[in-house]
Order: C-alpha cells, then sequence, then structure tokens
C-alpha cells in the first residue's frame, strides 16, 4: 500500500528550504521533494520506475520518477554511496517499510559530510491506516540491529492485514498465505511509529550508533496530521541531546 500523501505539505517546504548542494532522496516514487534552487539531487530506489508502475498501479505512473540509483536498503544499505559524499539525503515514508531501520539511519548518516543533513520523515500511525496498529518498541528494533536482520518475518505482515485489511482473513476464497506473499512484495509498512515515539528511536538510536547529529527542524503528526518529519544535521563534535 503506497503511502498516499496530501500535496502539497508546507512543513516539508520549510526543511527543505535548510538544504543546500549535492544530495539523495531514498524511496521519492510520486513525491518527490521540491528543493531550493542550486540543490542538486539523485533519486535511490530498489524499484524501478517501470517496476513500481505495475507492482502499485493505484499511482500515477507518470508521475513517478526513475531513480538513477537502485539498491535494497536492507540487504545492502546505501553500499552504492561513499561516505561523507553528500551534503543531504532525504528519507521520507521509507523506515517504516525496511526491515532494520536502525541499520539504514546508520547508512544516512554515514554517506553525508560534517555539516551535512538527514531530512526523515515518517508516517505518524494515529493520522493513517496504521492508526489500529501497536508502535513497535525499541527493544524489537534494536534486537533486529543487532542480530543483522535483513528481512522482516510474517508476522509484520500479518500485523499489518489484521489491522488494515482485516478482510482477507473472512471472505470466501482468499489465499492468506497469498496475501502475506503480495505485502511482503508491496513492502508494506513493517514497523509503527507514533511522533513520540520515532523521536525516542531517534534519541535511542543516533548514541548507539555513535552519530553526532542533532535535529534542527521538526513537525509532529498534530502539527501536520499526517507525519512525523524532521531534518538532522550531522555534527563534528558529541552534543548531547535529549
Amino acid at each position: 500500500m503506497a503511502d498516499n500523501l496530501p500535496i502539497p505539505l508546507p512543513h516539508r517546504t520549510a526543511g527543505y528550504a535548510l538544504l543546500r548542494g549535492e544530495g539523495l532522496e531514498i524511496g521519492a516514487f510520486d513525491c518527490p521533494a521540491t528543493l531550493p534552487a542550486g540543490c542538486r539531487v539523485r533519486y535511490f530506489d530498489v524499484l524501478s520506475r517501470a517496476e513500481a508502475g505495475r507492482r502499485f498501479p493505484e499511482l500515477d505512473a507518470a508521475r513517478l520518477v526513475e531513480p538513477e540509483v537502485l539498491g535494497d536498503l536492507d540487504h545492502d544499505g546505501l553500499a552504492a554511496m561513499p561516505g561523507r559524499s553528500l551534503d543531504f539525503v532525504i528519507c521520507n515514508h521509507v523506515l517504516e517499510h525496511v526491515a532494520n531501520p536502525l541499520r539504514v539511519v546508520g547508512e544516512l548518516f554515514r554517506v553525508l559530510r560534517p555539516g551535512g543533513q538527514a531530512v526523515i520523515a515518517i508516517p505518524d500511525k494515529d493520522y493513517t491506516f496504521d492508526r489500529g496498529r501497536t508502535p513497535t518498541p525499541w527493544a524489537h528494533l534494536r534486537d533486529d540491529f543487532e542480530r543483522g536482520v535483513v528481512e522482516p518475518d510474517d508476522s509484520h505482515y500479518l500485523d499489518f492485514l489484521q489491522k488494515v485489511a482485516p478482510h482477507v482473513f473472512v471472505e470466501a476464497g482468499r489465499n492468506v498465505a497469498g496475501e502475506v506473499a503480495r505485502a511482503r512484495a508491496r513492502r508494506e509498512h513493517v514497523h509503527v511509529w507514533t511522533s513520540a515515539t520515532f523521536r525516542d528511536f531517534m534519541t535511542r538510536a543516533l548514541p548507539l550508533l555513535k552519530v553526532r547529529a542533532e535535529c534542527v527542524f521538526e513537525r509532529s503528526g498534530d502539527q501536520t496530521q499526517i507525519e512525523y518529519f524532521s531534518v538532522w544535521r550531522k555534527r563534528r563534535r558529541w552534543v548531547f541531546f535529549g
């Protein structure tokens, strides 16, 4: 299920105004960032534009961007990108789809130069189709990171279907195993956060990853009515934040 975002999103415009230089946008799909003049951006995704159009027929294929860099965050991170090579990286509505969000956050900051900025947004479950689901606990995310998980297990997709599409369990002729496989192919939401639980995730994640960064812009779900949106600046020296 591709996220159906209302357009425009004024809070994003304010956050993007902080960006400069050369960057990468991950998973732009049909909603690429509108960036300040002078910014140069490449697109990264796991699917080509043609494949995305086939897998998500509900989207307007004409609006899908063509990724210049193809890769699988779960298996390879951002291996195609050298460390400290970018001024900004944009990761909107991606972390909820991946098996190992902590690893991906580490990759975002690995490819940033000191002073570079990471734009990170996740859907706030209280304002989306995930509202009936329970936020993913920190302990679960840390355990996945420590075990090096690269594939979500089926329990995540079963939870998605039970809370978001319960009809598949009661309608005659439904193949639950097939529905789980379809959810996996479409990379439905594996993890779930509220704005508060995601902010807590970031507060715990950065010290664990030994990343020096500070939040320089953020808007919560009660302000945006859809997502937690933030901009994090990579620093040269350690700064404590809570």
